[in-house]
């Protein structure tokens, strides 16, 4: 009965918002595919908003913002192991 649920089980979506600036100053390059791979699963929602009146956590480290908590990190790499940690629960 486990596996059967397992299988079947709903996922919940995770709606996941972002700063268009924040991911301009902070986003490599070389993490595009992986953020890209990251939004693109069927349980996640996300948006891009060009300011989300946060200039002083703006400016500090990456950030997001994940069902209305917000999630920040060190580098753009540490932003995406901890959207992934968020959505798991």
């Amino acid at each position: 009965m486990k596996l059967i649920n397992k299988l079947f089980s709903k996922q919940k979506t995770a709606s996941i918002e972002f700063c268009q600036r924040n991911l301009d100053e902070f986003l490599k390059e070389e993490s595009f595919a992986a953020f890209n791979q990251f939004l693109s699963q069927k349980n996640i929602n996300y948006k891009e908003y060009e300011c989300q009146s946060r200039c002083k956590e703006c400016r500090q480290s990456p950030y997001a913002m994940v069902d209305g908590k917000m999630i920040a990190a060190e580098n753009s790499d540490e932003l995406l192991i901890k959207l992934k940690e968020e959505v798991k629960k």
